[in-house]
């Protein structure tokens, strides 16, 4: 509930901003949309093959997109504030069961325009929802995130993060989630710069 809420009110905030009249360029809100490839963290699960083969399914692991605002201060137009929410998802090389490992990041960033294509962002990131489902193989385990630190470099809308969180589980055992990654971004409408 709390997530449809949140994901509704960027939404109608970004599409009222997209379709506003203005007389100028300056549009303080822009919708945002933001994907990521990101690598790392501990092994959650071990997912054994019929053939002798293993694949791990790590907590940082996974591929992402997410939509939200970015928010430009008319005063200081070289920092932004980003807040997005998406979808984290991550499966294995299983052709007969569908194993996978899904999140729900909510993310928000204070950025500096260090040049006018070179974007710099700090923030805080937290994953909700975070299920293992073993596609009916053996149990689903749930995890929860706690709220971490998440820094990105982009140049053109094309960067690398690194995100710090830990999931702990059902057994109260933790888990590092770090991650590296590869990030895609951009705001419609597209920055006048």
């Amino acid at each position: 509930m709390k997530v449809k809420f949140v994901l509704t009110l960027f939404l109608a905030v970004s599409l009222v901003t997209t379709f506003a009249q203005t007389e100028s360029n300056y549009r303080p809100v822009r919708f945002l949309i933001s994907g990521a490839l990101e690598f790392g963290g501990d092994e959650l699960q071990r997912v054994l093959f019929t053939n002798g083969d293993t694949q791990s399914v790590n907590a940082g692991q996974g591929g992402s997109i997410a939509i939200g605002a970015q928010i430009q201060f008319p005063k200081a137009d070289k920092f932004l504030i980003r807040g997005s929410i998406g979808y984290k998802y991550l499966t294995t090389q299983a052709d007969n069961v569908h194993i996978r490992l899904t999140r729900v990041p909510m993310q928000l960033t204070a950025n500096f325009m260090a040049a006018p294509k070179l974007r710099l962002g700090a923030g805080i990131v937290t994953h909700t929802g975070v299920k293992f489902n073993s596609g009916g193989l053996g149990g689903d385990m749930t995890y929860t995130s706690n709220t971490g630190p998440v820094f990105e470099i982009a140049y053109y809308g094309i960067g690398l993060s690194f995100t710090a969180l830990n999931y702990t589980d059902q057994n109260n055992e933790t888990y590092s989630a770090n991650a590296f990654g590869i990030t895609f971004s951009g705001v419609l409408p597209g920055m006048n710069k």
